[in-house]
């Protein structure tokens, strides 16, 4: 579909249930026209990643996704040899120079993301290291990997990159003047009872206002893991499978699990009272 204008870029996004705002639409707008990766920055549950399979449904390309973690490698996220099929082949008696051939090479998510039109999505990049980001930056900058046996292999049409961060660390500067940059935080009260209700259409006015507040709250206390939007969708969810149209203290002891994924944190939001919690 043609992005004419940030406004067309939050239309589209509205379609498929991501509610974008005027900053964030605009930066996705800009990704798109000015073919520049979009570093998306903020704590967790903010719609990072989200963002990122909303912008391929919207554009209608597959999302092709890699997960950083501590240690990935450039053979983890480009290619590798098919090894094991090359040793059967050679066996078969197939010359050496065809065990290097395109069918025997496994694409990896960045190789996968230059051979076809897509959105990459490159997820928690703050969890790799420095080695990998510096490999990452000159495949950005290229849009082409070369593979020794078969040459180069550059994109006919360039992958729109989301780059993510919950920043456990700092990113090098590097990387982010390539890319556009947005920083993600929790949505407005609005905004998030909007998502509520675009996500779970049949969770009652009542409950949605209790349970987007009652995050609210939980988001201004000293937890581990504070809760994000999926959090209050799951909670909200939750309330609505045991038909409750309101939730009062009895339930929410019951259903903490929901919303806060550490026992310290349940422990520390009983102590300090959810009668106080569900106020309002």
């Amino acid at each position: 579909m043609r992005v004419l204008t940030p406004e067309d870029m939050a239309s589209a996004l509205d379609r498929v249930g991501y509610l974008a705002d005027e900053g964030l639409s605009t930066a996705a707008y800009l990704a798109v026209r000015m073919g520049r990766p979009l570093f998306c920055e903020g704590e967790p549950g903010t719609g990072k990643t989200a963002l990122a399979s909303a912008l391929a449904s919207a554009l209608d390309v597959e999302l092709v996704r890699l997960q950083c973690y501590e240690g990935i490698d450039a053979t983890q996220a480009l290619y590798e040899w098919d090894f094991p099929r090359q040793l059967l082949e050679l066996r078969a008696g197939s010359s050496v120079e065809s065990l290097y051939s395109r069918r025997f090479l496994l694409a990896r998510p960045l190789l996968r993301a230059l051979e076809s039109p897509c959105v990459l999505l490159i997820d928690e990049i703050d969890r790799a290291d420095d080695e990998f980001e510096a490999f990452l930056l000159e495949i950005l900058s290229e849009n082409a990997v070369t593979v020794p046996e078969l040459g180069e292999i550059r994109a006919a049409v360039p992958p729109l990159v989301v780059l993510t961060s919950n920043r456990t660390r700092e990113v090098h500067d590097a990387l982010k003047r390539r890319c556009l940059y947005h920083w993600l935080d929790h949505p407005s009260l609005d905004r998030e009872l909007a998502i509520l209700r675009k996500r779970l259409p049949e969770v009652g006015e009542r409950l949605a206002i209790q349970v987007v507040n009652a995050v609210r709250r939980l988001r201004e206390m000293e937890l581990l893991k504070p809760p994000g939007v999926a959090e209050t969708i799951d909670w909200a969810a939750a309330l609505t499978a045991l038909r409750r149209e309101s939730v009062d203290v009895a339930t929410a002891a019951l259903t903490l699990g929901a919303v806060l994924k550490y026992r310290e944190d349940v422990d520390r939001v009983v102590a300090a009272g959810l009668d106080a919690l569900l106020a309002g």
